[in-house]
């Protein structure tokens, strides 16, 4: 049985403690997971957006726990929910459903990995250089504050500005109130090393 399902960009989906609702299969739209710390330091685990699941939200299904982190409409979404009976319905009757929801969590574990590598393995600089050739657009530009990028790097926004005013001093990224803007991607790429 599934229903409609819309939020706005700011809406709050779920935050710890709260207890899950159902399955959300979303269309449209992106959702920001993330984890904060008593200390208030945040760091985002992962986004959902159209085809991929939410950890989250299946591990509170399959355990019956509460949800541990956040999840924050980043961009209007809008989707189908699965009440928590269907979803385990559809999971044990639907080999189509089922495999779905198995490649979208093998998916989210791949990219657990990669999170996990990049925190513990790598040089903060590469790890920040990787965060701003992701989340920038068409034109290079990084619509983040430094508290943002905190967020997506797990470390401080003090560390963040002091990092960032180096990268702008050698030229290749420039810092303006709304973000940042690349301005030297390939010199972007060497830090992030993203040819590995």
């Amino acid at each position: 049985m599934l229903r409609q399902f819309a939020a706005r960009k700011g809406d709050v989906l779920f935050e710890p403690g709260a207890a899950c609702p159902g399955f959300l299969i979303v269309d449209t739209g992106v959702i920001r997971v993330s984890l904060t710390a008593a200390n208030g330091r945040e760091v985002v685990l992962y986004r959902v957006s159209a085809g991929t699941v939410c950890l989250q939200t299946f591990g509170c299904l399959i355990d019956g726990d509460r949800y541990s982190a956040e999840g924050v409409v980043e961009a209007d979404v809008t989707g189908r929910m699965i009440p928590a009976q269907s979803f385990h319905d559809a999971l044990a009757d639907d080999p189509a459903f089922r495999k779905l929801v198995f490649n979208g969590v093998a998916q989210r574990f791949v990219e657990y990995q990669r999170v996990v590598e990049e925190v513990a393995l790598l040089g903060f600089d590469e790890r920040l250089a990787r965060v701003l050739l992701r989340l920038c657009d068409a034109q290079g530009f990084v619509a983040f504050t430094h508290v943002a990028l905190a967020a997506e790097t797990a470390s401080g926004r003090a560390f963040v500005s002091r990092r960032l005013a180096a990268l702008s001093r050698a030229g290749l990224v420039v810092q303006h109130k709304g973000g940042v803007q690349i301005t030297d991607r390939a010199g972007l790429e060497r830090i992030a090393a993203v040819d590995r």
